[in-house]
């Protein structure tokens, strides 16, 4: 690699990645050490005495959480912005699929009044959790360290965007079919008095509101969406089929597949952090992990003890959340 202060010999396109002796694959191109204001004590190149720097030398250069280059960490999928949408327009198209073939067969009118009133109260308020998930997901966007972890939150929250959006479609089509039911203008109400919901919303705005970017990171991936997800698709998508409900089924099950890649890259991230060698990382996070928890695991008991035919939900959610805490190293 040239030096950087000979002008007369200047570095190549992707010189950083130079040392792999092989042609840079797609993912390392677009991908790595892309944030420039990671490499000044000073980010932005502006006063330090300007709000935004403040912020981001308190809550991301500053975060108690340590290591010497976060720029290393890599996605275990290696997704990029051009395969995130061919994979995720085979999702969609799948959806759609589903959702059209439901209509086509008048799926709607078939269902139970119970299970109808149960939709209303615990499936289509889903879009304001949806939504904190996908801030949160977007606040690590703009604070994370490196751009390699940033790309990781950026596709989950398009995630969390493409199910709001299925989760007000579906809204919209409940609606035209049972229209005494309360939807479309009963689910804030439900979000906010609801009592099955008020454990995630308490959850979800302490997340909002912990603003160091490692913390941030530690409550919403170890901890508040894994409570989401094990809740609000994985049991509820059971209720669904005991209810004959195979539309929501189907598409929780299809939400999961986003689920399960979020805790991959969740899980890296979190064995990066703890072999950086920075002493007090490990102990850091599980301290971290230690006084989520307990808001997590409130928030599904709260949920799942709504969820009609389906009485073991909140210890099978329960139990699930801390099996993938426990994955990660940290007490159950």
């Amino acid at each position: 690699m040239s030096d950087q202060s000979d002008l007369s010999k200047p570095l190549k396109t992707w010189s950083h990645l130079a040392g792999k002796r092989r042609r840079p694959s797609e993912y390392e191109i677009v991908s790595t050490n892309l944030l420039w204001s990671t490499d000044d004590p000073m980010p932005w190149a502006l006063s330090p005495d300007i709000d935004m720097n403040k912020w981001y030398l308190r809550y991301r250069n500053n975060s108690p959480l340590r290591h010497d280059d976060w720029d290393a960490f890599r996605d275990p999928d290696e997704v990029v912005y051009r395969s995130y949408n061919v994979m995720q327009d085979g999702n969609e198209t799948y959806v759609d699929g589903l959702l059209r073939d439901h209509a086509k067969n008048d799926h709607d009118a078939g269902l139970g009044a119970d299970w109808v009133a149960a939709l209303a109260r615990l499936y289509t308020p889903t879009r304001y959790p949806l939504h904190c998930l996908q801030m949160g997901s977007a606040y690590l966007v703009q604070i994370v360290p490196s751009s390699t972890i940033e790309n990781c939150a950026m596709f989950q929250a398009a995630d969390q965007l493409r199910w709001v959006s299925r989760v007000a479609y579906r809204t919209r089509e409940l609606a035209n079919g049972h229209g005494d039911a309360g939807f479309v203008s009963g689910e804030r109400a439900a979000w906010e008095e609801d009592a099955c919901w008020q454990g995630f919303r308490e959850l979800l705005e302490r997340v909002l509101a912990a603003y160091d970017w490692a913390e941030h990171f530690t409550a919403l991936n170890v901890v508040a969406k894994p409570a989401f997800d094990e809740a609000c698709i994985r049991q509820l998508g059971r209720s669904a089929r005991r209810n004959r409900d195979t539309l929501l089924a189907q598409m929780l099950d299809a939400q999961w597949s986003d689920s399960e890649r979020s805790r991959r890259w969740s899980a890296a991230l979190v064995e990066f952090a703890r072999e950086s060698g920075a002493e007090g990382n490990a102990a850091l996070m599980a301290d971290w992990v230690a006084r989520w928890a307990p808001l997590g695991d409130a928030a599904i008991e709260a949920y799942c003890a709504a969820l009609p035919d389906n009485p073991d939900a909140a210890n099978e959610a329960k139990g699930a959340a801390r099996a993938f805490r426990a994955s990660l190293g940290f007490a159950a």
